[in-house]
């Protein structure tokens, strides 16, 4: 089949890969079917990347996707920690992206939630509170075979991270898909789509944060706004 676009970008979220996250929920077919080239990326510290142990080494995240992108600009489909990093090489690489599809972040792209960050550390680290259920949650994906916990919880851990603010965000001119679920921790979205000059608010209902990537809700807005239907 002829290519119908340019190639789509999917980044997976903290602590899934390109194969558990998108082609285990078939976005990778759906988007080939259309006729476009996928390319996929694991971020450091997951999948098959290198999975360093210092914090100071996830401070740019976006090396990664940089090396794997084409001359040409590319669409992309990010998701929770993907979609952030999306977000920032867009603001510090303008032109590599063409559209963006932002899912399962919304206002936490502006919190700064200290305790929270040190719960979820302890979670991954084995140390959590067994009644603090959001900690427990991350310590079972840092379980996961395949996974390596120091590396996850250096990410969280990293200095310096991202400093996306509603300022910086207004340099990104790209069309923006934020897509949320109603029951995302991460949410709401509207703070998040008012700060980006040209971005579309789309509501998941009844979907939580994990469950975004596989949602069927997620999955159609994401290839319309891609014109992958």
């Amino acid at each position: 089949m002829s290519e119908s676009g340019p190639p789509v970008l999917l980044v997976h979220g903290w602590g899934g890969s390109f194969t558990e996250t998108w082609q285990r929920s078939g976005m990778t077919a759906l988007i080939e079917d259309a006729g476009r080239q996928v390319i996929g990326v694991d971020l450091l510290g997951h999948g098959s990347a290198p999975k360093p142990h210092d914090p100071d080494d996830y401070n740019d995240m976006t090396k990664r996707i940089l090396e794997a992108l084409p001359d040409e600009p590319v669409d992309a489909i990010g998701f929770s920690l993907g979609a952030m990093t999306l977000l920032e090489l867009a603001c510090k690489n303008p032109g590599r992206l063409n559209r963006l599809v932002c899912g399962g972040i919304g206002e936490n792209v502006f919190r700064r939630d200290e305790e929270r960050r040190q719960r979820l550390i302890a979670g991954v680290e084995g140390r959590a509170d067994a009644s603090d259920i959001d900690a427990q949650v991350f310590g079972n994906y840092a379980d996961r075979p395949g996974q390596d916990p120091v590396a996850l919880a250096a990410i969280l851990k990293r200095t310096k991270g991202y400093a996306l603010t509603p300022e910086r965000l207004t340099t990104v001119g790209i069309p923006v898909l934020v897509a949320i679920g109603d029951k995302d921790f991460a949410g709401p979205g509207d703070p998040l789509a008012a700060a980006l000059p040209n971005s579309t608010l789309k509501v998941l209902r009844n979907v939580d944060h994990f469950a975004t990537p596989e949602a069927f809700a997620f999955i159609d807005a994401a290839l319309e706004f891609l014109d992958c239907v």
